[in-house]
């Protein structure tokens, strides 16, 4: 009877340390992994690492909609210079 109590122990003991173990490992990576995520396309709600690559998934996917303010390319808003002076002002 009492190799029945150890071995109960044993099993507690030993599915306590695993538990332990996945608890410590699987969140950190996959924390992580969420946190790259920071660009969410607002049509299909898909998340993107970066800006270049949520461009590219909003023009090959969905091209027919307009494009998100984020990712439009042009002067800040309230710029007052046109084109030609952005590019002729360092000369």
């Amino acid at each position: 009877m009492a190799r029945g109590q150890q071995k109960v122990q044993s099993q507690q003991k030993n599915a306590k340390k695993a538990a332990e173990k996945k608890k410590s490992q699987g969140a950190d990576q996959k924390t992580a992994a969420q946190a790259t995520l920071v660009h969410i396309c607002p049509v299909c709600w898909t998340q993107m690492p970066d800006p270049q690559t949520f461009k590219q998934h909003f023009e090959s996917k969905h091209p027919n909609s307009p494009m998100p303010p984020e990712l439009v390319d042009g002067p800040e808003p309230g710029c007052t210079m046109t084109t030609d002076q952005m590019l002729n002002d360092g000369t």
